[in-house]
């Protein structure tokens, strides 16, 4: 066939050739590279959310932890419940962050197969390579002159042209899917923050409370125990008293005809008896009428008692 075609013929249906073939593995292969540079940025962003959902993991369950420490001493049914529904909670976060890495093995699988698609384009350049320098070559001994030859190099281009706008377009839809499910993460990584954010501060007022009444309750806690001890005190001195106005009047303590020390009704009333005793003695040696108005005056006396009684 080239025995019938001038060397320019030749020549120019040769570069068409192989320049076309040429020319398409190298754009796409700077396509390819670009498109493997944006999955990479794309990758390394996931990484980084996933790592911030991962932190964000641990110290929602340090949180929940600190919240169950303090809580078992108060109530335990309420830190149980409010503990359980954290822990449920948790798991469902956690459930996200292995969708997430899913998310992101599925990246590092589509990465993969562009490195390998790039490798092979690569491969088919260096092969390529020897029409190109054959190319150059001829290119330096003759030009475009016959019609045919021109027009079908024309063609060649609009060709080329059509397929690089067919393959800029696909990269743009790809590119704006890519786009849309980054966007998506992003919402989905912000509402999560929010949702934990929330929690946090749920977890903090209710520590915030439960540490404000733990310190009422030891208020008064105190205030029950420095009364008991006021009360305690008070009746050991009345006890005191009554054991020594009972040893005044003659009363033993202990033994058999004695009284317990801790007896103190009995204490009492041996000394309630002493002292009528007493009066009912003082009164035989008084005057009748002074005893008379003893008498009215202890009646008088009597009755606020019998009001108390």
């Amino acid at each position: 066939m080239f025995s019938q075609l001038t060397p320019e013929e030749s020549a120019s249906r040769m570069w068409t050739a192989a320049g076309r073939d040429s020319s398409y593995v190298l754009v796409e292969l700077q396509v390819l590279q670009r498109e493997q540079e944006e999955l990479k940025a794309k990758y390394e962003e996931s990484k980084q959310v996933l790592e911030s959902l991962q932190q964000r993991e641990e110290e929602l369950h340090k949180k929940i932890k600190e919240m169950q420490d303090l809580h078992l001493s108060f109530d335990m049914y309420h830190k149980d419940e409010e503990a359980n529904r954290a822990i449920e909670k948790a798991e469902q976060e956690r459930q996200r962050v292995l969708q997430k890495e899913a998310e992101i093995e599925r990246l590092k699988e589509q990465l993969a197969k562009l490195t390998e698609e790039k490798q092979e384009l690569e491969h088919q350049v260096k092969r390529h390579s020897v029409y190109r320098d054959l190319l150059e070559q001829l290119l330096k001994i003759t030009k475009f002159k016959d019609v045919a030859a021109l027009t079908d190099h024309l063609e060649s281009l609009l060709h080329f042209r059509c397929q690089l706008s067919e393959r800029e377009s696909k990269a743009q839809e790809q590119a704006d899917e890519q786009r849309k499910a980054l966007l998506t993460l992003e919402q989905q990584h912000n509402l999560l923050l929010l949702q934990r954010n929330n929690q946090l501060s749920q977890l903090q007022t209710k520590l915030e409370k439960t540490h404000s009444e733990g310190l009422i309750w030891e208020k008064k806690w105190n205030n029950i125990q420095e009364t008991a001890a006021r009360k305690t005190l008070k009746l050991g001195q009345i006890k005191m008293a009554i054991l020594n106005l009972y040893e005044m009047t003659g009363g033993q303590v202990g033994g058999e005809e004695g009284v317990d020390v801790n007896d103190t009704e009995k204490q009492l009333e041996q000394v309630k008896q002493f002292f009528e005793d007493q009066t009912d003695i003082v009164q035989q040696y008084q005057p009748h009428s002074q005893r008379r108005n003893n008498d009215q005056g202890k009646q008088k006396s009597k009755k606020p008692t019998n009001k108390e009684i």
